[in-house]
């Protein structure tokens, strides 16, 4: 554990605005694989985290392979929240049975894992997705939770921070203050114990229409405070594969425009704002915290 602020750690001054840009749901489908290889290739997003289970991981795997240098975590997923697109488990629906239903498909809603799967399955496939992306030739920088479903109970957030230590992976994990209010302290003492690293500052939510889209994000971008931010988005493409999934086609097309967009880059630097990945959270827990 160390008591010195991240952004000093990461050999920035302590008043300096760091900021990570993640985008989530990396592999989910073909729509959201092209706008997160765009805006890696662009340097709009500073990070992405893959979705394992998901049709679209070969393309992921694809794009590794020719920029290894790319800052890509694994977006650990024990949901499949889609009517008509499904996926499942990556250790296989009889290695973890209570994580899955009849047709061996993940359960659609965060509440729906608490009620059914048992927390030993949730280890044996938690790993499996993580193992499966490093066999892949992924240097995995780090761990978030898709749904946030290793974060909003206890016991699987302990999970959560106890495979990142052992995987030496920085994680998304939401500010210590909050933890704390919601009773989440000794989470807190886990993560400093076992030198398990985080951003800062995490902003959860988002834009509440596509039409207010850019005023949402620059108001945000304005108002970030010192020290590592993370910001996560859900780009994509406003393809027809994507609108025959998901009504949310059109607030993950306006993230991707906005943050794409020349003026969003030049407001960044207006701002004086340093954009970061992850691998340079997890290249200083692994000094701090050597085999």
């Amino acid at each position: 554990m160390t008591t010195r602020p991240l952004a000093e750690l990461l050999g920035y001054s302590t008043d300096r605005r760091l900021l990570i840009v993640n985008a989530d749901d990396f592999g989910m489908c073909q729509a959201e694989n092209a706008a997160t290889i765009a805006g890696l290739d662009q340097g709009v997003f500073s990070s992405a985290t893959v979705m394992v289970p998901c049709p679209w991981f070969d393309e992921v795997v694809e794009f590794a392979g020719r920029c290894p240098v790319a800052d890509i975590g694994v977006h650990v997923t024990h949901t499949s929240e889609w009517q008509r697109y499904k996926w499942g488990p990556v250790a296989g629906r009889t290695a973890v049975p209570s994580m899955v239903d009849a047709r061996g498909h993940f359960h659609p809603r965060t509440e729906d894992v608490y009620q059914s799967a048992r927390l030993d399955e949730v280890e044996v496939e938690t790993r499996a997705q993580i193992d499966a992306a490093l066999a892949a030739g992924i240097d995995v920088t780090h761990l978030d939770s898709h749904m946030g479903t290793l974060q909003l109970d206890p016991n699987y957030h302990a999970l959560y921070v106890s495979l990142a230590a052992e995987h030496r992976l920085p994680i998304r994990m939401t500010n210590r203050a909050w933890l704390q209010e919601m009773g989440f302290g000794k989470i807190v003492e886990q993560a400093d114990r076992l030198g398990v690293l985080r951003p800062d500052h995490l902003h959860v939510g988002g834009p509440p229409s596509p039409q207010e889209t850019p005023a949402y994000w620059t108001a945000l971008l304005r108002r970030l405070k010192p020290g590592v931010t993370e910001i996560y988005v859900h780009a994509a493409l406003g393809t027809e594969e994507l609108r025959a999934m998901t009504d949310s086609w059109r607030q993950r097309e306006a993230d991707f425009v906005y943050f794409s967009a020349p003026e969003t880059r030049a407001l960044l630097a207006e701002l004086g704002i340093v954009q970061i990945g992850y691998r340079a959270l997890r290249e200083v827990q692994r000094a701090l915290t050597p085999c």
